[in-house]
């Protein structure tokens, strides 16, 4: 028996950034049915969260999974969820939602994330709503790539 504990956290946001997840209700519910369904898949969600227009999720990787694939089955059947149950439409105040269909986009930022930094990763996601009553979501992506070096600045 293998033993294997790799813990990535993963952020995505919706298609152009449209603010789809705009109530605090309807969050839990996706993150709720996020969680569930990555179990029945066999992933592990240690933690799940976000904002508006984006999600961030803590897995633990098992010993035959990659992160494309758990990513690819995390946001693909989300979205495909969403679309189905029709709950953009009751959670909607705007008249455009009804018609607008939810979307993540095709990117996403991984990252390894050490045992010792775990809960430090827990309390970020935990904290998404008051994080960015001060910080976009622009803003944090710009700086998680340059935190974790995904390019080079120009001098």
């Amino acid at each position: 028996m293998s033993f294997v504990k790799v813990y990535i956290h993963l952020v995505w946001g919706t298609k152009n950034r449209y603010p789809f997840l705009k109530s605090k209700e309807l969050r839990l519910k996706l993150w709720n049915h996020i969680r569930e369904n990555a179990k029945e898949k066999g992933v592990f969600v240690d933690h799940i969260g976000g904002y508006k227009e984006h999600c961030h999720c803590l897995v633990s990787l098992g010993v035959d999974q990659s992160i494309q694939k758990t990513v690819q089955l995390i946001k693909g059947e989300s979205a495909f969820w969403i679309n189905q149950s029709g709950i953009l439409k009751t959670a909607s105040a705007h008249p455009l939602d009804e018609v607008v269909k939810f979307a993540w986009q095709k990117e996403y930022f991984a990252v390894s994330v050490s045992e010792s930094m775990v809960q430090r990763v827990r309390d970020y996601i935990k904290n998404q709503e008051i994080h960015h009553a001060h910080k976009s979501y622009e803003e944090e992506c710009d700086e998680l790539i340059k935190k974790f070096g995904f390019y080079k600045e120009r001098d």
